[in-house]
């Protein structure tokens, strides 16, 4: 499956794509140290493992903050997604079949790390009925193996609204249950072509009915072209569906095929945001130029649930 090309999307639809020529002053990566060890040690296991980060695939800013203390988010079932979301720079394409030892690899590398919060994300796998949910709950069970008291977050795909998927991940009981909404309903379908904005409303609340005493989480990324009160009723459409914990985040256009910057949030917008996620009866609201989904994870289950 190819990635869609941005010149069959609409003109109306496409943000400015005029880029601004450089990053403010407020979008700052931390460049990873030649010298850090921590950074070796993880990326050394991953590949020792034969296993895949986000961090990696989609180039996340945060790479050298959080694999420099021994974080890191995990992805599973393989490095290929079935989908092709104008967003990601994860690669699209027929994914190869599926790794029923890939949880146990996984297991290991958290208990090597000796973790205390561990994120698992995957590519979509929509080859499957399943959407590849009992890899999941694989994953999360294998962990509460061999390292007892680490808490678990999962960040998953919407499995097409398949109910019977997510309670078969539910029933592992992650400590959070995450499913990006990513951007406002208008542009859903433009930048997530195979996604629907139902199908992530289902996940979220499905997920609440299913286990009312777990978390639940989303993210917005903003700077697609979105207006602000586009962005307010995504919110409120997250609070109604029982959210606890959202994250937001500028989006940052990974090479020049994907999707284009329409600007760039100051970091006074983000504390506007926050602000009113909070006031909307969010639990946490993470917001910031680089906040991504699993920045501050493990603080957020210290804080909500109570130190693991």
């Amino acid at each position: 499956m190819a990635r869609i090309p941005l010149n069959s999307i609409t003109e109306t639809a496409k943000p400015n794509s005029r880029q601004p020529k450089r990053r403010p002053s407020w979008i700052k990566v931390r460049q990873i140290h030649d010298t850090n060890e921590n950074y070796h040690f993880l990326k050394g296991l991953m590949r020792q493992k034969s296993l895949h980060t986000v961090c990696e695939e989609a180039r996340c800013p945060n790479i050298g903050e959080c694999w420099g203390s021994r974080t890191a988010t995990f992805l599973i079932m393989g490095d290929t997604c079935t989908r092709s979301c104008a967003f990601c720079d994860v690669k699209t394409g027929r994914p190869l079949p599926m790794d029923w030892a890939e949880p146990e690899r996984v297991a290991q590398a958290v208990r090597a790390m000796n973790l205390k919060h561990v994120v698992i994300t995957s590519v979509n796998r929509d080859e499957r009925a399943d959407g590849g949910a009992p890899i999941f709950a694989a994953c999360i069970d294998r962990i509460r193996e061999v390292q007892p008291g680490c808490s678990i977050e999962v960040l998953i795909p919407d499995f097409k609204g398949n109910r019977d998927a997510l309670q078969t991940v539910m029933n592992a009981r992650p400590e959070i249950l995450n499913h990006n909404v990513e951007t406002v309903q208008r542009l859903f379908r433009i930048i997530q072509p195979q996604d629907k904005y139902e199908w992530a409303q289902a996940t979220l609340t499905n997920a609440k009915q299913m286990a009312p005493d777990l978390l639940t989480k989303s993210g917005i990324m903003v700077g697609l072209g979105e207006t602000w009160g586009e962005l307010v009723t995504t919110m409120e459409d997250l609070c109604s569906w029982h959210v606890d914990i959202l994250t937001i985040g500028q989006y940052l256009q990974p090479t020049s095929k994907h999707w284009p910057i329409d600007r760039y949030y100051t970091p006074e917008e983000f504390a506007q945001l926050k602000q009113i996620g909070l006031e909307m009866g969010f639990r946490w609201v993470e917001s910031g130029p680089l906040v991504r989904s699993s920045y501050r994870a493990h603080e957020q289950v210290q804080v909500l649930l109570g130190d693991q």
